[in-house]
């Protein structure tokens, strides 16, 4: 059976996990609970760059989410969450790349900075430039590229999840708002999403190792200029 490796506050791991019960794939969950449990010899020895979510299927090890999602379309096409179609599926890749390169670091800007600060007005700023592009994509389609779920709509969902869970309404964008709302109805997110709860103590955690990684670059600088 296949294993996966996560943890559901993970935002990678849960569109990981939501693709294997939109796809209805059987899977053994293995969690880790990332205080430590990433660092061990047994999973570093699966994946060196200590991150979930990996999965391994009759032996194959895959890791990072978008890799994982493409060989799950591949190996398990039904239901299809890819078009065939050329410029749907370019649609698809391009919100799911927007959303990693464009959307997801501002909004985690924006959970942690003051709403009146510059680095927040900026990040806003930014998000609503990426929110009007994927008001546009989207058209009146009922999902990203597609009458059905696609992959797009995985990762696009997954992000603006965290921004509303933020407590920012997507009341300027109704469409968008309309889309997410229906996202939401599905059994999969119903199953994988985070309670309020769990996001503040995921806020937490990524505070945690944000800190930590602005400290490392610190050193390095400190280091190179000594």
């Amino acid at each position: 059976m296949l294993q996966f490796y996560y943890n559901p506050r993970s935002p990678m791991a849960r569109r990981v996990w939501v693709t294997l019960l939109e796809k209805e794939i059987p899977f053994e969950p293995i969690l880790l609970n990332l205080n430590g449990d990433q660092m061990q010899p047994e999973f570093l020895a699966i994946n060196p760059f200590h991150h979930v979510p990996v999965i391994i299927d009759d032996g194959f090890r895959v890791i990072e989410s978008l890799a994982i999602m493409d060989y799950l379309e591949a190996k398990y096409p039904t239901p299809a969450m890819l078009p065939k179609e050329a410029q749907a599926l370019a649609t698809v890749r391009a919100v799911q790349m927007v959303t990693n390169n464009e959307l997801l670091p501002q909004i985690i800007t924006m959970m942690y900075e003051d709403a009146s600060s510059p680095k927040f007005i900026q990040a806003k700023e930014h998000v609503n430039k990426v929110f009007k592009f994927l008001t546009e994509i989207l058209g009146e389609n009922s999902y990203f590229g597609s009458d059905r779920l696609t992959l797009g709509d995985i990762v696009v969902g997954g992000a603006i999840s965290l921004f509303v869970k933020s407590g920012i309404s997507l009341k300027h964008y109704p469409k968008l708002n309309d889309w997410f709302e229906r996202l939401m109805q599905r059994e999969a997110w119903r199953q994988t999403e985070l309670s309020q709860e769990e996001f503040e103590q995921f806020k937490r955690v990524l505070k945690i190792l944000r800190a930590r990684k602005l400290s490392q670059a610190s050193s390095k600088v400190v280091t190179s200029v000594v």
